[in-house]
């Protein structure tokens, strides 16, 4: 082993900031979002500089270990053994540029804090629903956000990326200076090196008409509501973006009381147009029949979060993903029913509509663009922290599911979302076309040929 690599874990040993099994602090530092899937690195480096992530890497490279990169936590694609970790949470610089209508965002800076700094602007960027979720690991899947089909991909509008590759050279990368690997870094995830920073694009937005509109599936027909919603973003404009949601609340008491028990069919929707354009818009939907909850409106961008409503509390989930180039009604209505208030556990089902921006090419390994819809399902899972239950059993009963739901819309399906594996992210198949495969392939086998940043690790 190279005696610069362990004098550089060493110099970090002194401040403090490498962690091992067993020292105080540990588990903390690996504390996340995602609670069903634990890891348990020999080594994790908390890194507060881009020389942390160099040293890091050294070390990493010259014990033959596995790197991996946590921010947040959110996406773990599963449970891990061994290994260094790389926390990069302290990694937190926000700067935005007004003038050039650009930010630069650390590793570790969430989209909430991104969104405050840019809103003094008047600007918004390209965030997802989630304000806890990683600004950069979020990007570097491709990045799907409030806004996708009138400004495309988060991925679409990144400058730069300063990146320690695994021979833990720094690399700032544009697409003037490094085309191939500038087009890998953004699609490709965390399987090319450790990307410290990210210079992106900002739109000039900062307010929306939006929210959601959520109807009961126990006195309005969910069958309606879903042809009613499909048939509905065949005519509303690229500035219109929008889901639909279906799930059963558990009956808890940490949910509201209106939750409570409920099943939902709940439409987000983002428009950048007038509140005036926006009510006539949302009319059709509206018609549909009383809804449970109503709060389209105009709001101010930093509120944008408040559409979705994601959770924000750490818990334990599993779940998949499917691109589709079409739809087939049917197929959706009978996956409502195996996963409705007769599923003997809970699921949430999201049907995102796609398309517009989305669609249009761009120098990056963002797949499958001609995707004209997301689906995902989404379960609670038991068990913590990688729990024989969550890793075994658990998840094999709802793979099997998931399967034998997405089967109903099979002849559409072209391919998977990386940013929405949740915690299937151990399995490759389907992220991206074979062309694609092909060139990050070759980009691996350029800066990563010792495979140090193995696909089982995560980065968000």
């Amino acid at each position: 082993m190279d005696v610069s690599a362990l004098s550089a874990l060493s110099t970090l040993s002194d401040r403090r900031i490498v962690l091992r099994p067993g020292d105080a602090g540990y588990d903390d530092e690996l504390a996340g979002f995602q609670t069903g899937y634990a890891q348990r690195p020999d080594v994790v480096v908390a890194a507060t500089s881009t020389d942390d992530v160099v040293a890091a890497v050294t070390y990493a490279a010259e014990a033959g270990l596995p790197v991996g990169v946590q921010a947040t936590g959110h996406g773990l694609p599963d449970a891990s053994v061994g290994g260094v970790l790389i926390s990069t949470r302290r990694l937190d610089e926000v700067v935005v540029d007004p003038v050039a209508r650009t930010v630069r965002v650390g590793a570790g800076v969430r989209w909430g804090q991104v969104v405050a700094a840019a809103a003094e602007h008047g600007l918004a960027p390209l965030n997802g629903s989630a304000p806890s979720v990683g600004a950069v690991s979020y990007t570097l899947g491709g990045g799907l956000g409030v806004l996708a089909r009138e400004f495309g991909y988060a991925a679409d509008h990144v400058r730069s990326l300063d990146v320690v590759t695994a021979d833990s050279a720094v690399r700032h990368v544009t697409a003037e200076g490094d085309a191939e690997l500038f087009w890998g870094l953004l699609g490709g995830g965390a399987n090319l090196g450790v990307v410290t920073a990210l210079e992106i694009g900002l739109v000039p937005v900062a307010r929306l008409y939006g929210g959601a509109l959520a109807f009961d599936g126990r006195e309005v027909d969910p069958a309606v509501v879903l042809r009613a919603y499909t048939a509905w973003t065949e005519t509303v404009p690229d500035e219109v973006t929008s889901s639909l949601a279906a799930l059963v609340y558990p009956d808890l008491p940490m949910l509201p009381e209106a939750l409570r028990g409920r099943y939902l069919l709940t439409v987000r929707v983002a428009y950048t147009g007038s509140a005036a354009e926006g009510e006539r818009l949302v009319a059709p939907l509206r018609a549909l029949g009383p809804a449970h909850e109503d709060s389209l409106r105009e709001l101010p961008y930093t509120e944008s979060h408040t559409i979705h409503s994601d959770p924000d509390f750490p818990h334990a989930y599993y779940g998949e993903s499917r691109m589709l180039d079409g739809l087939d009604t049917d197929g959706l209505e009978r996956i409502l029913a195996l996963t409705g208030p007769a599923a003997d556990r809970m699921y949430v089902v999201q049907l995102n509509h796609l398309g517009g921006a989305l669609a249009r090419p761009a120098a990056n390994a963002v797949p499958h663009r001609d995707a004209r819809w997301l689906l995902r399902i989404l379960s609670p899972v038991n068990g913590a922290g990688g729990t024989e239950d969550t890793d075994g059993a658990d998840r094999a009963s709802l793979r099997e599911l998931y399967a034998g739901a997405f089967g109903e819309v099979a002849p559409h399906v072209i391919g998977r979302s990386l940013n929405f594996t949740f915690a299937g992210g151990d399995r490759p198949e389907g992220l991206y076309d074979a062309e694609t495969q092909k060139r990050l392939a070759g980009l691996k086998a350029t800066y990563d040929p010792a495979n140090l940043f193995r696909r089982n690790y995560s980065v968000r």
